[in-house]
């Protein structure tokens, strides 16, 4: 038995090691585990990472590989939630520097159900070290009952090319909606009303959510997330993305289909022990774009992580997710 045992030692080892090494590199090390729905900023020389969590998380890093946790934006529950969302979560923040303040965007919802709301705080600095740092909050921006046709979720900040910005949002439902908002305030915009389409699945289960959008090169592009998410190592959660010359859209495919009629294209998708990638930001760090997003990871009982990758573009400017990184990533 004992020689059998040591006949079968190498490959045993070997497997063990590669096993390791393969969960080392799933994800970021330090306190990535648990992160959902990550935004990410930099200011200075340290990136600040937010996610879905009580009182919204915040973990800070100064190479996008090693990280730690750095407290949490809310202490106690902002007083407009009342008892209808009291103890809930607050999901997929998101975080942008315009008007010389930072603007954290949030939202709370019934799980399952449209009935949510996008809520915005402020801050003049990330720095926790600085007189200037309190977390002001701004109360509600936009929410939705069951009666409506779409979902005040997964909301995200893109400014356009005149530096006005733009609140994209929803998940499920009739798809993905944008509406602009006042430069000054943060608040929803009396100049322009509407309430702008960008993409939806109209084919049940309409599962399109987690909107971002960057402007490259003269172009918007749309990144979304299909399929299941939220089920651990059984998500098929995956990344997908669209453009528009517009930031208001119309914004179509690679082959040139429709978002609004669910066509998209395929950035990111799970592979191996690496389920479910999804609700992605994408981060511009000088000239190198990174993609940061969640995934579940199937060996560890498919809790989510985070994971960062280089994010390159073809030559027909459609964007390609590279490895995730594995080390400190070097500085722009």
């Amino acid at each position: 038995m004992r020689d059998s045992i040591c006949q079968r030692w190498p490959a045993v080892l070997f497997a063990w090691i590669v096993a390791l090494c393969a969960r080392e590199a799933a994800a970021q090390r330090g306190e990535v585990q648990g992160v959902h729905d990550p935004a990410i900023i930099k200011q200075g020389k340290v990136f600040y990472l937010f996610c879905t969590g009580p009182g919204i998380p915040i973990r800070t890093s100064t190479d996008l590989f090693n990280w730690q946790r750095s407290g949490v934006v809310f202490g106690e529950q902002p007083t407009w939630r009342g008892e209808e969302f009291r103890g809930r979560s607050m999901w997929a923040p998101d975080i942008s520097h315009f008007g010389g303040s930072y603007y954290l965007y949030y939202a709370v919802s019934q799980f399952g159900r449209n009935r949510s709301i996008i809520a915005l705080a402020t801050n003049k600095t990330l720095d926790r070290d600085s007189p200037d740092y309190r977390w002001e909050d701004q109360g509600k921006v936009i929410e939705t009952q069951t009666s409506d046709d779409w979902n005040a979720i997964d909301q995200n900040i893109v400014l356009d090319e005149n530096q006005m910005p733009w609140l994209v949002m929803g998940s499920y439902w009739t798809g993905i909606k944008m509406r602009r908002i006042d430069a000054q305030t943060g608040l929803l915009s009396n100049a322009d009303t509407k309430l702008y389409s960008l993409a939806s699945r109209p084919e049940r289960p309409r599962a399109v959510e987690a909107p971002f959008m960057i402007r490259h090169d003269g172009m918007y592009y749309l990144f979304v997330s299909f399929d299941r998410c939220c089920a651990g190592a059984d998500s098929t959660y995956k990344t997908m993305v669209g453009r528009s010359k517009a930031v208001t859209g119309p914004f179509v495919d690679r082959e040139n289909h429709p978002m609004m009629e669910g066509a998209a294209t395929l950035v990111l998708e799970g592979q191996g022990s690496v389920r479910g990638p999804g609700h992605c930001a994408v981060l511009s760090d000088g000239s190198q774009d990174w993609l940061v997003h969640h995934f579940y990871d199937a060996d560890n009982n498919g809790r989510s992580a985070l994971q960062i990758r280089p994010l390159s573009w073809d030559a027909q400017g459609w964007p390609l997710a590279g490895e995730p990184i594995t080390g400190p990533a070097p500085s722009p």
